[in-house]
């Protein structure tokens, strides 16, 4: 399942953010996956993509990033895939 992440970057510290990216990597447990991401022009957000089939993996993620960003979470699915599900519906 992929998950569009919201990261809300704690006090417009993204330099604090970048430098434990830097420093620990995106801190992921085995079964976690990072497809895309993408930074909003002022550094307070970041949009990431991100797939699995625990959810459990993702919470633990959240959790070790939690001091600096705060996490808006919202499952999500291609367009195309939506489409196709509606079809006999259309």
């Amino acid at each position: 399942m992929q998950f569009m992440v919201i990261e809300h970057i704690r006090n417009q510290d993204a330099k604090a953010v970048y430098r434990r990216f830097r420093d620990q990597g995106r801190m992921m447990p085995e079964g976690l996956s990072f497809v895309a991401s993408w930074v909003s022009a002022d550094l307070g957000r970041c949009f990431q993509v991100m797939e699995c089939d625990d959810v459990t993996l993702l919470q633990r993620w959240c959790a070790a990033w939690s001091d600096l960003v705060a996490f808006e979470i919202v499952p999500v699915t291609p367009g195309k895939d939506t489409a196709a599900a509606l079809a006999e519906q259309l």
